[in-house]
Order: structure tokens, then C-alpha cells, then sequence
């Protein structure tokens, strides 16, 4: 649904939704609210984020961290960099500056589509499905193992023979490693770098195994049932940039990308890299 569409019946589609979603057991998108400080989770969720950030007690600082380098992103790539048209692929619950938000705030007119294949997040897209006169905000129901399916209904949507913005903000990580080519994920990538037209952009960030706290947190978290999480060396996330010409300052440490003055305090870092790079 677009911002000039006739009303859709969001009320019955939720409800239709959330029958079918276990609030028994911990949910990926739900402990990940609740790191960020937001009030969409449970009981049981809470206890789960409890558990990992007594392992690991930085995810707190780094959900919250990733939420303000995705609004630098966007920020960047609406402002400096002239792009109207976003793909934001995983896009998670809703929270603060979402991309359509942080995008419209700086050209009303831009046009952005989420791509998610998660019913909890399907059941909150309303608060999403809103945008600002004159720039429309979509979803899309699509899979990132599928990208030719993301692209397809994305092209129906958006311009992709114009400059475009693709998003991967914390998701590859829900592809498995497999070797040290990374095959999967690179090939799914490579597609949608391929998607891009001249003057489009790639931006991606993602959990690193750089600290051996966050690695145990992990391998005990995809044990425990949750849709798994796979942690990439900062060179694996730089190589999905490969043929693409990277922004300044490259591919680092989220928090050290083209900072702003944090409200969260100094940060000792968070092991979480990415960058965003323009398709020549």
C-alpha cells in the first residue's frame, strides 16, 4: 500500500496475523525491541535479551548504536548523496527514525519500500505504512534468500533504472557462513549489487565475531531455537562491497562511521561493522 491507495483493512489483517504468532517463546525481532528500549516484546522475550547481555552485556549498546548509524545512513544518502528511491531489506520492528522517516524528514519526496518476510513485523507494517505527502512508503512480504523475488515486486514499486539505495541493515547475518568465501551470502548480494543502477548505493552493516563474549552469546542464542544468527570477520562484510567504490570512511566500526555527538555517551566501540558504497 502506497501513501494514495484506498484504505486497507489493517485491523483484521493483524488480528488474522498475530493468531498465528507464539508469544510463549522468545522472538529475534521482539529481543531486539527490547535491547533498543522499545515496549513490542514480552515476558519471555525480556528474559532471553536478559540472559544474552549477561554474556554478552554490550548488545545493549549495540542495538541502540545501530538504530543512530542507519539514520546517519539514510541521512547521508538523502542528503550528500541525492537518492530518493530506499530498499530497506529486513527491516525488523518499527522503532525511532525509521528510514522513511529519517529519508522524508530530508526530501519529502523520497520513496521508500521495507522487504520482510517476518508475520510479527507483517502485523506491525501499519505503523510503517506511513509516510509524508508527496514521498510514498511500502511493504513488501519477500524473502532476502530470494532477492530476484525482492526485486521483481520492488520493481513495481520503485524506479530501478534510477538511482536507488539497497539496505541490509543487520540481516545477512541471518544467512549462514558456510565457508570462508561466504558463498551464499555473497551470492545473494552480488544480485542485488547487480540490481543496481549506475549512481545507486549498497549499505550494510552486521554483527562481527570480534570479541569472544558476543561469539559464545551467539552460539548459545541460535541453540536456544531463535531464527539463527551468523557472525562475519570485518574483511567477509568489507568483501560485499567488491565493485563498488566505498564512501569515507570505508568499512568500519559502526559507531565510527561519519559520527555524530552520541546520546548515549562515549562508546568503547561495538562489534558491529559496515559502510555504504556507490555503484560507479
Amino acid at each position: 500500500m502506497s501513501s494514495g491507495d484506498a484504505p486497507f483493512p489493517w485491523q483484521d489483517a493483524e488480528r488474522d496475523l498475530m493468531a498465528g504468532i507464539d508469544t510463549a517463546v522468545p522472538h529475534s525481532a521482539r529481543i531486539w525491541n527490547y535491547w533498543m528500549g522499545g515496549k513490542d516484546n514480552y515476558r519471555v522475550d525480556q528474559e532471553a535479551g536478559d540472559q544474552f547481555a549477561a554474556i554478552y552485556p554490550g548488545i545493549v549498546d549495540m542495538a541502540r548504536v545501530s538504530r543512530y548509524f542507519i539514520a546517519r545512513v539514510v541521512r547521508y544518502l538523502a542528503g550528500e548523496a541525492g537518492i530518493r528511491q530506499f530498499l530497506d531489506i529486513g527491516t525488523g520492528l518499527p522503532s525511532h527514525d525509521n528510514t522513511h522517516e529519517v529519508a522524508q524528514r530530508v526530501a519529502p519526496q523520497s520513496r521508500i519500500v521495507y522487504a520482510d518476510n517476518d508475520p510479527l513485523v507483517l502485523a506491525h507494517a501499519r505503523a510503517l505504512l506511513t509516510g509524508r505527502p508527496g514521498g510514498t512508503t511500502d511493504y513488501i512480504d519477500a524473502d532476502l534468500n530470494d532477492p530476484g523475488s525482492i526485486l521483481d515486486i520492488a520493481a513495481t514499486k520503485l524506479d530501478l533504472t534510477q538511482p536507488i539505495a539497497i539496505m541490509l541493515m543487520g540481516v545477512v547475518g541471518h544467512i549462514p557462513v558456510g565457508d570462508e568465501r561466504d558463498h551464499a551470502a555473497s551470492t545473494i548480494v552480488d544480485q542485488l549489487k547487480a540490481a543496481l543502477p549506475s549512481g545507486g548505493y549498497l549499505a550494510v552493516y552486521d554483527g562481527t565475531s570480534t570479541d569472544a563474549a558476543y561469539v559464545e552469546a551467539i552460539r548459545l542464542y541460535n541453540e536456544g531455537g531463535a531464527l539463527p544468527y551468523h557472525l562475519r570477520s570485518p574483511g567477509q562484510i568489507t568483501r560485499f562491497f567488491d565493485g563498488l567504490d566505498l564512501v569515507d570512511p570505508g568499512v568500519v566500526q559502526i559507531h565510527l562511521w561519519r559520527p555524530d555527538p552520541s546520546p548515549l555517551g562515549p562508546s568503547a566501540g561495538v562489534d558491529a561493522w559496515g559502510g555504504i558504497a556507490k555503484k560507479p
